[in-house]
């Protein structure tokens, strides 16, 4: 069964109660251009094609259930030093566990997280609209560039007046070395 929750850019639930724990339950989700655009804005994209997010949910145990998906997407994003628009495609397998009788720890506690961030609480739905779309975010290039940006990168180099600056050459501990053996081969000439 699918239901619509109007604080996500694209939903597409089952209810679990309705879920078959003798078959997978298939699913192809291909969002239309509407979709996309709401969900592009919601991630701050400049523009989102081509997503589709296919996969299964299948019964674990007598209360569990596993979402396995393949996502796929084009994404434009705003170069970060030009703000070109930036294009990358994104493929992605994405594995989801839902638990029946999982505690997620307090977020006001001090315990550790979970190490295992695929396992979630099993609710009355599981929207895989919702997983999706996050699932999208946790892909996207963090620091999108373009290949002019990424031709034009200077190093940038600063120092008081009349101090030269450091180079990464500066920084090498094996620099410190060389100049070390070439002031020894430059006593070892003037010894002679």
């Amino acid at each position: 069964m699918t239901d619509s929750n109007q604080d996500l850019p694209f939903s597409h639930s089952f209810e679990t109660r309705s879920l078959k724990t003798s078959r997978d339950t298939v699913f192809k989700l291909q969002p239309n251009a509407e979709d996309c655009a709401a969900i592009a804005t919601a991630l701050g994209l400049l523009n989102l094609t081509k997503l589709r997010f296919d996969g299964k949910l299948s019964a674990s145990g007598k209360r569990d259930w596993v979402l396995t998906a393949q996502l796929g997407a084009t994404v434009e994003q705003a170069c970060i030093s030009t703000l070109v628009p930036v294009r990358s495609r994104i493929e992605e397998t994405v594995v989801r566990r839902f638990v029946a009788d999982y505690e997620a720890p307090d977020e006001g506690s001090e315990t550790e997280m979970d190490p295992d961030e695929t396992v979630d609480t099993l609710g009355s739905t599981i929207d895989v609209g919702d997983i999706m779309t996050e699932a999208l975010a946790l892909t996207l290039p963090a620091y999108p560039r373009s290949d002019a940006a990424a031709a034009d990168t200077q190093p940038i180099q600063a120092a008081p007046k009349g101090i030269t600056p450091l180079t990464d050459a500066d920084l090498n501990p094996f620099s410190a070395l060389l100049d070390l053996k070439n002031t020894l081969k430059n006593k070892d000439s003037d010894a002679e």
